[in-house]
């Protein structure tokens, strides 16, 4: 079968999941015949992903979170106004998206969480079946229990997801966990997508920490501690434009630009991890057993945040305060529960994405 990827480009996570599911299909003799990816002007394309994709790379305009002035967590009314100034751009995307499809003929259309397509399915209604396939799905079903105190930013992430699935064929939610076969409407849980890479990475103790900043301005927080702390070595990383490979924040606190391997050879020599909260670099910290703090920016990282906790990844908080992470390796015990559970991730994503019915019964909204 042939496959066109559809990509969220905000954060590292999609990516990462989208290179994984590509392998699986070229693997079992499937084709990806383009990837299209949604950014923005704030956002480059991570080298990583550039060079193993090995497909055609299709950009378009989409919306996306504006940091605060701090650079810290996201602005919501910020991001709202700005995107709605961009509507007539994100119009043409919808027009692209569409054309694409046309051009390119796929059998399926996989979407990793992106608006614009949902919005596309959702007004021209495309004949080619597109299937969804996020952990924000998994929000939507009554495995997940929403226990902060924003309720209505999480009915307003909510709305988006659904947004992003209009007139979805299936919907692949990624978990943390076995749900036993759980299913919700046209909501199925899937193991998270790993790569090769971390699959195969043999892990140490090491006597850093390792560490990724979706947003800069948590780095001044992290200069603080580690002047107070200049025993501990930190190895963080980030996206930050225009910086050295590494830059010395202090003399134990490196800050490495983004790059594929060095971020997971120095999580596999870490003795834990700290992040603000996205799915994918948490559940790889799980696989290769590292304990975590969790530092959210926005709704949707809480709920991460709310669900890695249930699986007992880590520990949570409002800042970089790694002695918080520090007190948490103490009483952290490993567990091959997650392991396990990844490692059936290729079979079972195999018959989601192949196993379609003649005729797909479209839903705009079954969960």
């Amino acid at each position: 079968m042939n496959y066109l990827f559809v990509i969220q480009g905000e954060g590292r996570g999609h990516f990462t999941q989208a290179l994984s599911l590509k392998h699986m299909l070229e693997r079992n003799g499937h084709e990806v015949s383009a990837v299209m990816v949604g950014s923005s002007a704030r956002r480059t394309l991570p080298d990583f992903f550039t060079q193993k994709i090995n497909t055609e790379i299709i950009r378009f305009q989409s919306p996306n979170f504006l940091p605060t002035p701090k650079g810290k967590s996201s602005s919501l009314i910020g991001s709202i106004l700005y995107n709605l100034l961009l509507l007539p751009v994100y119009i043409g995307s919808i027009f692209t998206i569409r054309r694409t499809i046309r051009e390119k003929q796929p059998d399926v259309v996989i979407n990793f969480y992106e608006l614009l397509c949902g919005i596309t399915y959702g007004v021209f209604n495309p004949e080619t079946p597109m299937i969804n396939v996020a952990h924000q799905y998994y929000f939507l079903t009554p495995a997940f229990h929403y226990t902060g105190t924003n309720s209505w930013q999480f009915g307003l992430l909510n709305f988006y997801s659904r947004l992003t699935a209009l007139n979805a064929y299936k919907i692949l939610a990624l978990s943390f966990r076995d749900e036993n076969h759980f299913r919700f409407g046209k909501i199925s849980f899937v193991p998270p997508l790993l790569r090769p890479e971390v699959l195969h990475r043999e892990t140490t103790t090491g006597e850093y920490i390792h560490g990724y900043l979706l947003n800069s301005g948590y780095a001044t927080e992290l200069k603080s501690w580690s002047e107070q702390h200049p025993g501990q070595m930190l190895h963080f990383f980030w996206d930050k434009k225009k910086m050295n490979k590494t830059t010395l924040l202090t003399p134990s606190l490196s800050m490495h630009a983004l790059s594929d391997s060095d971020f997971l050879n120095y999580m596999a020599g870490s003795k834990a991890y700290a992040t603000t909260g996205g799915f994918e670099s948490v559940c790889e910290a799980m696989y290769m057993q590292k304990p975590v703090l969790m530092v959210p920016t926005h709704i949707e990282q809480e709920c991460n945040v709310i669900d890695a906790l249930r699986s007992k990844a880590g520990v949570s908080s409002t800042e970089f305060n790694l002695d918080i992470l520090l007190g948490f390796i103490l009483r952290y015990r490993k567990t091959r529960d997650f392991n396990l559970w990844t490692h059936t991730a290729e079979a079972r994503f195999i018959d989601e994405l192949t196993r379609l019915e003649s005729e797909p019964v479209r839903v705009l909204a079954a969960y």
